[in-house]
């Protein structure tokens, strides 16, 4: 017990050094954000006098965040928060045009209210574009925090640093993966279970493309796995369910297994 003490002060000790927000004031933030946003995603609905002076609140519920975590920070806690909100439009017309993509490419979606209210697709995207804006901002760990909030509560995984184009759907998503450098085009289509992620690969290897594109117009159905950060799926390609590549495939591709058990590829000519 005297050793396990003596590690547990070391540890205790190092993470007093090196605070970082606690995840309940995180989640806060992300919800508040997405709310103001989109008042349907909680049926909160502010006066339009609010709004500004919200987009404030806003600003200083992040910099207090990060003022936790400023030694590890690339700028002042301030200036990283101005930054963000700077950003904050564009998050928004990324995430309207989602909901849209979701609520034309799913025949159960009655209206967007739906989508943006009840979708855990829409959720977890929206996560993740916070999320991706603050990765862009050389934030550690915050981003991360703020996904793992959407995956716990979907079972979709999106590492913030992965590059994703507007007009993305989510259908269903329970069980989706996508990797860390993984790159997806606009109007791309995932069913759930669909993972993107790396080959096996050495830690050395951390920083190298690791995870596959996914151009335009692509749609991947449930349970496809996709993996290594050379493969490409070219555009207005769709990948059948259960499919498991590797390799690259061309742009209007369609790819599904027989119901033999072999892989059936079909390449525009």
């Amino acid at each position: 017990m005297e050793k396990l003490l003596e590690e547990l002060k070391r540890r205790h000790q190092w993470a007093a050094a090196n605070p970082y927000p606690c995840t309940t004031a995180v989640s806060d933030f992300a919800n508040d954000l997405v709310n103001w946003l989109f008042p349907e995603h909680t049926g909160k609905v502010m006066a339009a006098a609010d709004l500004a002076p919200y987009a404030q609140k806003l600003e200083q519920q992040l910099q207090q965040l990060l003022h936790t975590m400023q030694p590890q920070l690339p700028d002042t806690a301030a200036q990283l928060s101005q930054h963000f909100m700077a950003q904050v439009p564009s998050i928004y017309d990324d995430l309207t045009k989602d909901a849209t993509a979701i609520y034309q490419g799913d025949p159960a979606a009655t209206c967007l209210y739906e989508v943006i209210r009840a979708y855990p697709g829409f959720y977890a995207i929206a996560f993740y574009r916070i999320a991706h804006a603050l990765q862009q901002l050389n934030i550690p760990l915050l981003p991360r925090m703020i996904t793992e909030l959407a995956h716990a509560r979907t079972g979709i995984d999106i590492h913030p640093a992965a590059i994703i184009a507007p007009y993305f759907c989510i259908d269903h998503g329970t069980g989706i993966v996508i990797g860390e450098t993984s790159v997806i085009g606009a109007h791309v289509k995932l069913y759930q279970g669909v993972t993107l992620g790396a080959l096996s690969i050495d830690k050395s290897m951390a920083k190298s493309k690791r995870h596959p594109t996914i151009e335009e117009h692509v749609v991947i159905y449930a349970g496809a796995t996709i993996l290594g950060g050379d493969t490409t799926i070219g555009h207005h390609s769709v990948i059948g369910g259960n499919v498991w590549l590797i390799k690259s495939v061309a742009p209007f591709s369609r790819i599904y297994y027989k119901a033999d058990g072999s892989m059936n590829v079909v390449e525009a000519v």
